[in-house]
């Protein structure tokens, strides 16, 4: 009989969930877990009394499931750089011993404006990433071979310390997508109302707290206000987390004091492992030689792309057709964009970057791949959704059965936003009453699109073979041949999802 050993931790650690194996089978759902159990073969919990486990394998499993989703969320990313007071590891690191780390931290204390004083909480935090993180740091090493230099353009424009761009690390581990569970977005989370503050906008196509370059330079003009007004770049850092009010009440409750360590202790929880969190990241990415951390791989770097305005609606996949740019590519380099579709908006100036080595191709051919979209919106059966920008109102109609919970729920705004946009004292609503709604959910409203009736035709008859060379596209490949679509090149060939078209690869290609 199979034996399966899941041992669970159920505590999310700084490094995440541990598993150990033994001849694994793979527990994906409640219903595998079931049909493992009728199956005869037996789960072996480590627990302190094995006798409750058959009791409660579901519950087990469940947690196990749970810890698994949260480590694939793009909250996983964020959350653990600021460690609970129980993270810290209190042993000693034999690479880094005490009197070595306050020699390095003088150092970067004399050349930085930041207080980097030693203290046995910072060398807890530094020592536990040292432990518990290297891997990890290995992986940032990579994304901040992109994002270091367009940070560093923007800190020096606003005269802002060329460390600081250590804090995007803390803040979303170099995730532009990044959402933490209150809503804050992108490489420096903004929020939304602060996003707004600083013309970082949101519409149903568009999240510019995820472009990189806009949300970088919100966050240097963001920083320079709270400088101004602390008159202390840790100060600033731990308003940036908490706002200035908490910081201003924590000077204040600590007698006047504006140094960071001296208040604090009373700062929020959070803001409180904040800073030594900024800390220990700078110093790790300043001596990661000494302690042998690596760039895990070579990611695209910032100055090997370029940008161009578009002129017409894109999606990614079209990019891709027509100039054989990975979706992967298009969405690193493009991560605002949630639906991979660049609109086309009166009055708005939307970018596309691609690598150098694609933009000549894009120019070259810019009319011709803005009419091939075009072609293919025609022929599209299901619907875009309406653009709509976040700030758009849109008025509600009750109808009957309706409710406060299922009008929020639609459009994605709490019911006590909707009671105070109409003035509601109660949550009565009567059937024809009108509400005025600032909705957050855009693609309630598709947009008109002409549907197509074709069906899909493979042909029976002769056909050429074509072998796909270095640099093609199936848009490339289709002008090759009269009357032959980048669809029939898909239809003929059973591309159901688009892939990358690898050199060697042999596509049939009918004579229409």
């Amino acid at each position: 009989m199979k034996k399966i050993l899941i041992v669970l931790l159920l505590v999310v650690t700084s490094v995440g969930f541990s598993q150990t194996e033994s001849d694994t089978l793979a527990i994906e759902t409640i219903e595998d877990s079931k049909e493992l159990l009728s199956s005869g073969d037996s789960l072996l919990l480590k627990t302190p009394d094995s006798l409750l486990f058959k009791t409660h394998v579901e519950a087990a499993v469940i947690d196990s499931l749970w810890l698994n989703e949260l480590i694939k969320s793009p909250l996983y990313d964020t959350i653990p750089y600021v460690l609970r007071d129980d993270e810290k590891l209190v042993t000693e690191l034999e690479e880094l011993p005490t009197a070595l780390l306050k020699e390095r931290l003088l150092a970067l204390d004399s050349k930085t404006p930041f207080h980097i004083e030693y203290n046995q909480n910072l060398e807890q935090v530094i020592k536990t990433y040292l432990k518990r993180r290297k891997s990890a740091f290995s992986v940032l090493m990579e994304r901040a071979r992109y994002y270091f230099p367009m940070f560093e353009e923007q800190l020096d424009k606003y005269d802002i310390p060329l460390e600081i761009k250590y804090l995007a690390i803390v803040e979303s581990a170099l995730k532009p997508r990044a959402k933490s569970y209150v809503g804050a977005k992108g490489l420096w989370q903004f929020m939304y109302q602060t996003g707004k503050q600083f013309d970082l906008n949101v519409s149903s196509y568009v999240d510019e707290r995820s472009d990189p370059y806009r949300a970088t330079e919100a966050a240097c003009k963001y920083l320079s206000s709270l400088y101004k007004i602390f008159g202390d770049w840790d100060l600033a850092l731990a308003a940036y987390n908490s706002g200035p009010g908490n910081v201003s009440k924590a000077i204040r409750r600590s007698g006047g004091s504006k140094n960071y360590w001296n208040i604090r202790h009373n700062l929020p929880r959070e803001t409180a492992g904040y800073v030594p969190a900024f800390y220990a990241t700078l110093y790790i990415f300043e001596y990661a030689e000494e302690h042998n951390i690596k760039a895990k791989k070579n990611a695209i770097a910032y100055f090997e792309t370029d940008t161009v305005q578009v002129k017409g609606q894109l999606t990614f996949e079209q990019i891709y057709e027509t100039l054989n740019v990975d979706i992967e590519v298009l969405q690193f380099l493009n991560p605002q964009y949630k639906l991979d579709i660049i609109p086309f908006i009166k009055g708005k100036n939307y970018t596309l970057t691609l690598p150098k080595k694609d933009i000549g191709a894009f120019v070259s051919n810019e009319d011709l791949i803005y009419k091939y979209a075009l072609a293919e919106e025609a022929k599209r059966e299901k619907p875009l959704p309406r653009y709509v920008e976040m700030n758009d109102r849109t008025v509600y109609r009750v109808k009957s059965g309706d409710y406060l919970g299922k009008i929020s729920e639609k459009y994605g705004v709490s019911v006590s936003s909707i009671k105070r946009w109409n003035n509601l004292k109660s949550s009565r609503l009567k059937v024809g009453q009108k509400l005025t709604i600032y909705p957050k959910k855009m693609n309630v409203e598709p947009t008109k699109a002409v549907a197509s009736t074709s069906k899909k035709v493979v042909p029976t008859g002769k056909y050429s073979t074509y072998k796909v060379q270095s640099g093609d596209s199936l848009w490339l490949i289709a002008q090759k041949y009269p009357n032959v679509s980048v669809q029939n090149i898909k239809d003929w060939n059973d591309i159901w999802r688009v892939k990358s078209l690898k050199p060697g690869t042999e596509l049939k290609i009918y004579n229409n």
